[in-house]
């Protein structure tokens, strides 16, 4: 049986107050729980840089309740930043009419899967300059592509690059084979987000 659940209180709902536009966003955050190993999130946030680290509080809140990712929330956390900055920033370019909206679904056995839409016009991965050689070291932006793709198991630049979708593998997994399960260790097909 699924169970809706919010994951913030009215008096933590995030407000943005913007010149041209007001937007109350309470609560921001819906999760629905199914059974005892997945939960599925959806959030809808502004273009404001203000509001990403509520946000990614908040989230990261319901994810390690979710046990999925255990001892890899770091992780998980540091790409979740990273992927809203660059999808306010970069994607949205700040714009108070424009939303980044994020979709989350955690399961025990397989992991987490993260996609971060942006409204803006996107761009091409392939020629944004890695931080790491030397004609990348100057460079204004990679830094966070760079990270999402160290800190997760797979990244991608879906849409035109106005969608990024990222996996990180279940710690629960990891944590069994140490116990010498190694049924539950086994890769299992990752299934699509939008399934």
């Amino acid at each position: 049986m699924s169970h809706t659940h919010t994951f913030v209180q009215d008096d933590l709902a995030i407000t943005s107050n913007h010149v041209n536009a007001t937007r109350t966003f309470s609560p921001p955050i819906f999760g629905r729980w199914h059974g005892s190993s997945r939960l599925d999130i959806d959030a809808r946030m502004p273009s404001d840089v203000e509001i990403i680290s509520p946000m990614v509080e908040q989230l990261m809140q319901a994810i390690e309740a979710s046990g999925c990712v255990i001892g890899r929330e770091f992780a998980v956390e540091l790409a979740l930043r990273e992927a809203l900055n660059n999808a306010v920033l970069h994607g949205n370019r700040l714009d108070p009419a424009k939303f980044v909206e994020l979709h989350c679904r955690c399961d025990l056995r397989k992991g987490i899967w993260l996609v971060i839409k942006d409204e803006g016009t996107g761009f091409d991965p392939t020629t944004v300059p890695n931080p790491m050689r030397p004609d990348g070291l100057k460079a204004e932006h990679g830094r966070g592509i760079y990270l999402m793709k160290s800190t997760m198991d797979d990244v991608s630049f879906e849409r035109g690059g106005t969608e990024v979708h990222m996996w990180k593998r279940s710690g629960w997994s990891s944590s069994r084979e140490l116990l010498g399960d190694k049924t539950c260790a086994e890769k299992e097909n990752v299934t699509d987000l939008r399934r």
